[in-house]
């Protein structure tokens, strides 16, 4: 199990992973943060990218907030990051 501290930006032209800051993994989301579209859309470009199934990602705080805390099951650390940042 995977816990990251994930910054999103809503709108951008395609969904991707902009590098880190902070700490942070930044990703980028095509999807606005209406409706929790974003959120919807955050989920499923992690599954996918990370080859698990939408029900292993999982938004634990930050619902509302750009900043973010998303845990992945069946997954370590070091493997999402070499995932998400290669």
């Amino acid at each position: 199990m995977a816990v990251l501290a994930v910054r999103v930006i809503p709108r951008a032209r395609r969904t991707f992973v902009d590098g880190e800051r902070a700490g942070a993994i930044l990703i980028r989301l095509a999807a606005p943060p209406v409706d929790g579209a974003a959120n919807d859309a955050l989920v499923t470009f992690l599954a996918a990218t990370l080859g698990v199934p939408r029900r292993a990602v999982t938004i634990l705080a930050g619902h509302t907030s750009r900043d973010k805390r998303v845990e992945i099951a069946g997954i370590d650390d070091a493997a999402v990051r070499a995932r998400l940042l290669q």
